[in-house]
């Protein structure tokens, strides 16, 4: 049976209600029309604003006890009204206690609440001063606080531990943290305890007033913070209803995870905002276990003990995620963020050339140049390498080798792409030499199977290095990550180079690679051919052509690059199971390919990725750029002997 669930995501809320600066049963009927607006969008984890019940810009109107007790009874109401939900509800509420007042964050969920989160850091500069009203949480001595006739824990030391239930399959544990605003703005946040104590979305209730500059500070903080503790955060802050005094409240909320921001409201909403995303917990565990470092505290002595509130929440299964999946997540989406990636990418492929030149001393390259991808980019490398170095581009050596099946298309486009360039080119023909090799090994040579096309491969290879050897060179590597990962690459042919230049760039960045290159001034004068090499079909081009006209395309044999570096992705970057790569596939590649044809080529990917790993298991060295790399040295360690079955069997 195919496994169900919802793979690991849980979908979260943020919410600017409309209020009424004092008018509390206003305000409670606001939270409780925005907590029922994001319960029909299933969300799990609903957070409103700091003081959300009261509205933060009260003033010296927080020390009237008709305002505190009234706050109590809105508590009451909105944890009645929470038994008609299935969301956990986090509310701002102003809390007398002790002979003090606490700014809190209320966590309530099936009628109680489960536990309350007093403010720690308390602004008392330029525009605030909350000191004037609220304690800290370190004044606070007491563990719970008796209200509505139960006990309920109190305090910065608890965590909410959410257990999914037997409804929501193969999902992990969520552990809730909270803070509130200017928590997060000191040097070591509460939520960085929070965060190696075992919290994987942290909540953030906040008052943050807007000036210029503050909301692009506010979101890097976030995103910063998300990053640093490896969790899903959500910040919400109040909107513009709060009063208008002295300052101007526009309402931002942000949902973030491990770094990246995915829903950001508008601000300046009359109607206030409600922003719903997912948070992938399966990935911030999966990092978690992976960086060693994470777990370690700054300073042993500091290190903070949690309690721990354990519930039950059915987590219901996204059928339709609102977070973006990016369908190519090694090639940026946006474009000066695209722009900007494909120039520190050939820069690492530059440099790692350099230092590797510049080590063994040696001043001449040599690579095969087919007029595909790989080649081209690996070309391009080189010569800007060259040009850095201050080496003459003659000592370049590219060679042509058409074979059975070289056309004239692309044989056309490397000899042009070497003469524009300027490098040193010269065209030797393997077909004579590989009928022969195909003779002693005893082959007819009229079978265009594997080792038909292999000897052609290795037979490249051996001209490259024994033309290293004779003038002095270095031979480039061509294959690519994507390749890398299928084995679709020739053992000790086109695998095999002293130094790879393209060992984690996958094809639809190599494709992008080759785009952008073509656009720099150094190499304007290549741009035409450099496009119709982009354009051309993706080939080996070892199997015999019928009119000149390439048969053998790679991508109907093995599949779309593009839905394999896909897969790559997920699957090495975030170890997702192959259930949730098809899940991922499906939503993001619904209006190109067939459910069926997308786990059909999912299926030849996990087979293809672990058949091979005998092959990775040598690969040259090469510069890693991104976060995905399949270097045994380094990234990828895997048996060459491991079953498929498991990842397989996943699929079905």
């Amino acid at each position: 049976m195919p496994r169900t669930g919802n793979h690991g995501f849980v979908r979260i809320a943020a919410a600017v209600p409309k209020i009424k600066i004092g008018d509390i049963d206003y305000n409670v009927e606001q939270i409780i029309e925005f907590a029922k607006r994001a319960s029909r969008e299933n969300a799990s984890v609903i957070v409103f604003p700091e003081l959300a019940i009261t509205g933060y810009t009260m003033g010296d109107l927080f020390h009237q006890d008709l305002l505190i007790e009234k706050s109590k009874e809105a508590l009451a109401r909105i944890s009645k009204f929470s038994t008609t939900i299935s969301g956990l509800l986090l509310v701002g509420v102003p809390l007398s206690f002790e002979g003090k007042l606490f700014n809190c964050a209320a966590v309530i969920y099936k009628g109680k609440v489960l536990g309350l989160i007093p403010k720690t850091h308390i602004p008392n500069y330029k525009e605030f001063y909350e000191e004037r009203w609220f304690a800290s949480a370190r004044d606070l001595t007491a563990k719970e606080v008796e209200l509505f006739g139960y006990k309920i824990p109190i305090g910065t030391d608890i965590l909410f531990r959410i257990k999914p239930g037997s409804e929501s399959l193969n999902y992990p544990e969520i552990v809730l943290g909270v803070e509130i605003c200017e928590d997060l703005w000191v040097p070591i946040p509460p939520s960085s305890y929070q965060s190696v104590s075992g919290a994987t979305i942290i909540a953030n209730l906040s008052a943050s007033n807007d000036l210029i500059g503050k909301a692009d500070y506010r979101k890097i903080l976030v995103s910063q913070q998300s990053a640093r503790g490896i969790c899903g955060y959500i910040y919400t802050s109040c909107g513009v209803h709060e009063s208008t005094t002295d300052v101007v409240f526009g309402g931002h909320a942000i949902i973030a995870e491990n770094g990246s921001i995915l829903k950001e409201s508008k601000r300046f909403q009359l109607e206030g905002e409600l922003i719903t995303s997912e948070i992938d917990i399966q990935h911030l565990i999966n990092d978690r276990e992976r960086i060693s470092s994470f777990s370690e505290p700054t300073d042993p002595s500091i290190k903070k003990v949690f309690r721990f509130i354990d519930l039950n929440l059915p987590i219901a299964s996204p059928l339709n995620l609102t977070r973006y999946i990016d369908p190519t997540p090694f090639v940026p989406s946006n474009p000066s963020e695209k722009e900007k990636r494909a120039e520190e990418i050939f820069s690492i492929q530059t440099i790692g050339l350099a230092k590797r030149l510049n080590q063994s001393g040696i001043k001449k390259v040599v690579l095969g140049l087919s007029g595909g991808l790989d080649s081209t980019l690996t070309l391009l490398v080189a010569v800007k390498t060259f040009k850095l170095l201050n080496l003459p581009l003659k000592n370049i050596y590219a060679y042509t080798m058409p074979g059975f099946g070289t056309t004239k298309r692309t044989k056309s486009n490397a000899v042009k792409l070497a003469e524009t360039l300027g490098t040193t080119l010269e065209e030797i023909d393997i077909t004579k030499g590989a009928s022969e090799h195909l003779k002693e090994i005893g082959h007819d040579g009229k079978n265009q199977d594997l080792t038909f096309q292999n000897v052609q491969a290795r037979y490249r290879t051996l001209i490259l290095m024994d033309k290293a050897n004779f003038i002095g060179g270095l031979v480039l590597g061509t294959g690519d990550l994507s390749e890398i990962a299928l084995g679709w690459c020739t053992f000790n042919g086109d695998q095999i180079s002293h130094y790879n230049v393209n060992a984690s760039i996958p094809k639809t960045l190599v494709r992008h690679l080759v785009g952008w290159v073509s656009e720099q001034e150094d190499f304007k004068k290549a741009q035409a051919t450099l496009k119709d090499i982009i354009d051309t079909p993706i080939s080996p081009e070892l199997v015999k052509n019928a009119g000149n006209k390439i048969s053998q395309k790679t991508e109907e044999l093995i599949g779309p690059y593009e839905l394999h570096d896909f897969f790559l992705y997920h699957f090495i970057r975030w170890n997702s199971s192959p259930s949730k790569i098809l899940f991922l596939a499906n939503k993001v590649f619904d209006n190109k390919y067939k459910p069926e044809i997308i786990k059909k080529w999912l299926t030849v990917f996990v087979t293809r990725f672990f058949q091979n790993q005998w092959k990775r298991s040598v690969m040259p060295d090469g510069p890693k750029v991104g976060s995905v790399s399949l270097s045994p040295r380094g990234d990828w360690r895997m048996p060459s002997d491991a079953e498929a079955k498991l990842w397989l069997n996943d699929l079905d």
